[in-house]
């Protein structure tokens, strides 16, 4: 279970006390959400926001001297948020390594 998942069935279970305050409950809405694929990401920041960026690597060749990636995606993001992102994916693998071993 996620911390996300935990502070989800809090809300849906707030047998916690009367004097906790109340999350808001989350309503996602998926009708305009799209998927994409990406084995490449890069970071980079200002003060005022981090920057990443999302493509493919279509090369597999390592011994290249020059590889084209296609870049599919930018996601601009406060540092705040970007911050709450790493925490999250720090957590999220955590897990993953947990159940199915550490990655290298």
């Amino acid at each position: 279970m996620t911390k996300l998942d935990r502070q989800d069935n809090a809300v849906q279970n707030p047998s916690e006390g009367a004097a906790a305050p109340q999350t808001p409950r989350i309503k996602w809405q998926t009708d305009g959400l799209k998927s994409s694929y990406a084995n490449f990401a890069n970071a980079n920041s200002t003060r005022e926001e981090v920057v990443l960026n999302f493509g493919v690597n279509n090369s597999w060749d390592r011994a290249q001297s020059e590889v084209a990636i296609e870049l599919s995606h930018r996601i601009m993001l406060s540092p705040f948020a970007a911050k709450r992102l790493s925490t999250m994916l720090a957590q999220l693998i955590a897990e993953y390594e947990q159940r199915y071993g550490e990655l290298q």
